[in-house]
């Protein structure tokens, strides 16, 4: 290949990358952007078990819902996939309402999240729903009568107008 030939190739596939990139791009809102800085929040779980209940979390999207369940069987509700996720993999007893895990653990930053952390969402006084995040932003969880268990993204319009706040458990 001759290099202007090869040249073009390259400006055409940079191009294309760059295209889609942008396609992947979330609007610009409150970011969560987490760093490496999370040695000084206490955690009862190890970075092992965090990955461990990352990877079952989301091993589980496609779940149906079902208002008070709490098993792969049966269905989840927001909070039966955490008590779930976290008993398997690492456990853990979490509490069973979301009113409870709003005081689960230690509150953490936006910038100190890790995988393995839980997602709050509150409208007004207290906590609504609850997720497990899974990182780059994104959060499993059991979202509502008629769905299934899926992944969505904290800085998504609907999301992040829910004040996310994230606990460590």
């Amino acid at each position: 290949m001759n290099p202007v030939t090869r040249l073009s190739v390259f400006s055409v596939s940079l191009s294309g990358v760059l295209l889609l990139s942008a396609c992947g791009t979330s609007p610009p809102m409150r970011q969560i952007v987490p760093t490496t800085e999370t040695a000084d929040i206490p955690a009862r779980l190890s970075v092992h078990q965090a990955h461990d209940v990352t990877i079952y979390a989301l091993g589980l999207v496609g779940t149906p819902y079902r208002y008070g369940g709490n098993t792969p069987e049966s269905g989840f509700d927001c909070s039966g996939l955490i008590g779930h996720v976290y008993q398997s993999r690492a456990s853990v007893a979490a509490p069973r309402t979301v009113s409870r895990l709003q005081f689960w653990g230690s509150v953490i930053s936006n910038q100190q999240v890790r995988s393995g952390d839980l997602v709050l969402f509150a409208q007004r006084d207290g906590a609504t729903h609850a997720g497990i995040y899974v990182g780059e932003g994104r959060f499993v969880h059991a979202p509502s009568t008629g769905g299934t268990v899926r992944l969505d993204n904290v800085n998504s319009a609907y999301w992040a107008k829910q004040r996310p706040t994230f606990r460590r458990p």
